[in-house]
């Protein structure tokens, strides 16, 4: 099993808090927090928080960290809360950054598969 962690940078059009997931921004090669589950999720910023202004790195290959929302089960398909933590998804149109490749609960730190997409 690989281990690498991909990132790419973004500049924080807010706020971003580490671990917690983003969407894209109004503008190519920015993001922001993500708040719904129905947003551009891009994947799971690193473990640094950044301001807005700031590049922010966000993982977007083969694994990386993500701090939940909620109780997850490994396996489970991941997308963004109201708070950009990661929740469990099985709703049909909701966006997903990946899955669970660990259980866990609210407020701890995870790995995940990276796998955008849709439900």
């Amino acid at each position: 099993m690989s281990n690498k962690i991909r990132h790419e940078s973004y500049l924080a059009q807010a706020n971003v808090a580490a671990f917690t997931i983003v969407r894209y921004g109004s503008a190519d090669g920015t993001c922001t927090p993500a708040t719904a589950a129905t947003d551009a999720l891009i994947g799971a910023a690193d473990a640094l928080d950044k301001t807005t202004g700031e590049m922010a790195d966000v993982c977007t290959g083969d694994f990386g960290e993500v701090r939940l929302g909620g109780t997850v089960t490994r396996g489970a398909p991941l997308t963004a809360n109201a708070s950009s933590l990661a929740i469990a998804t099985t709703t049909a149109g909701n966006r997903i950054i990946g899955f669970a490749e660990q259980s866990g609960v609210a407020n701890d730190v995870i790995r995940y598969r990276v796998a955008p997409g849709v439900l």
